[in-house]
């Protein structure tokens, strides 16, 4: 199994711009220098907990910092942006990365993020992200196009002429995509299975796991491409934490900054987000710590994150890369970056990625 951790972030809302900047860039750092194999910064505009629009500037920094991490957006929400402009931007970070790069792409799930952008539902959204994927593809191949499409048109010229043209290729030629999806037959990841790309689910539940791989193989079947699949490359996200007893990870959770933004930020969140959609919320409002930890995180001794990863993977059928939700341990970043060493060191090789 490998591990990578994904910069969510939850950061304390009462955090400036600047520190949730240096605590992202560090972790960057902290997370290579532990052995994770991947490191991905989140995008969001309009949630205080969620606080990196950018994300592309914490990974350019994160790539004069690191030298062997794989960097990555997570995600790109594509109907907010030009894909023309989003594609030579994107192409441009894979060369200062030097082909440490995964483009995450999503279609945006948060309703506030749409509004804020003009949108008034989300109806489009996805339309909107695979047309803009079809431009962006255009733009990579490094050859003359013209696009006039639903919601988008885009031009890249032949060379010549008074100006000389940018390659708009990305390094090495081809761009790496990763598409997240976080509900039940989402038809993100049928997308991502249509057109190859790296299929992402966020929550990790056997049955979320299980049936995004699923969904994936419909997407790729109907586009003629299941007999190039492999599971490993499938990522899934959720929450891990890591330390040398059970006991001591659960008190680090229960009275550390995991813990603090589950009571403040995750579960409010969730219970809006289920009132709004009418329908019943993952997470009881009532559930106690104890509960949560026991259920709906990956939380103990490196034996034990071991045993019960090991127990999804059975369930779910296997996955390759888990991702696991950073959290503003700014204040202490010791037991945090201790989780990261024993994930990478002493749970890593004991999780396989197929059942």
């Amino acid at each position: 199994m490998k591990f990578g951790l994904f910069q969510t972030p939850y950061t304390r809302p009462e955090r400036s711009p600047r520190q949730a900047f240096d605590w992202a860039v560090e972790q960057a750092v902290a997370a290579e220098n532990a052995g994770i194999s991947e490191f991905w910064a989140g995008q969001h505009f309009t949630l205080a907990w969620e606080a990196i629009p950018n994300p592309e500037l914490v990974l350019a920094a994160a790539a004069r910092e690191t030298s062997r991490i794989i960097l990555a957006p997570g995600a790109h929400l594509l109907p907010y942006f030009h894909p023309a402009g989003l594609a030579a931007q994107t192409s441009w970070l894979s060369h200062i990365a030097e082909g440490r790069y995964i483009l995450g792409v999503a279609t945006g799930v948060n309703p506030i993020d749409a509004r804020f952008h003009g949108f008034k539902n989300r109806d489009d959204n996805l339309t909107m992200s695979i047309e803009a994927l079809d431009i962006m593809e255009k733009v990579w191949s490094g050859e003359p196009f013209e696009h006039e499409g639903r919601y988008w048109s885009a031009a890249f010229p032949e060379s010549g002429g008074d100006h000389q043209l940018r390659d708009m290729r990305p390094y090495g030629g081809k761009m790496t995509i990763a598409m997240a999806g976080a509900s039940p037959n989402s038809t993100s990841v049928e997308v991502a299975g249509a057109r190859g790309l790296i299929p992402m689910s966020f929550g990790g539940s056997p049955e979320l796991i299980a049936n995004h791989w699923e969904t994936y193989l419909k997407g790729a079947r109907a586009a003629g491409r299941e007999g190039e699949l492999d599971r490993s490359i499938h990522h899934a996200a959720m929450e891990v934490f890591v330390a040398d007893t059970d006991a001591e990870a659960e008190r680090l959770v229960k009275e550390g900054p995991i813990g603090h933004a589950w009571r403040e930020h995750l579960v409010p969140n969730e219970q809006g987000r289920a009132r709004r959609a009418g329908i019943a919320p993952i997470w009881d409002a009532n559930a106690g710590m104890d509960e949560l930890i026991r259920h709906k995180m990956v939380v103990g001794s490196p034996d034990t994150v071991a045993e019960k990863l090991n127990a999804l993977v059975e369930k779910s059928g296997g996955w390759g890369t888990t991702l696991v939700f950073g959290h503003d341990f700014i204040d202490d970043p010791a037991p945090w970056n201790h989780s990261l060493q024993l994930l990478a060191n002493e749970v890593a090789p004991k999780v396989a990625t197929c059942a």
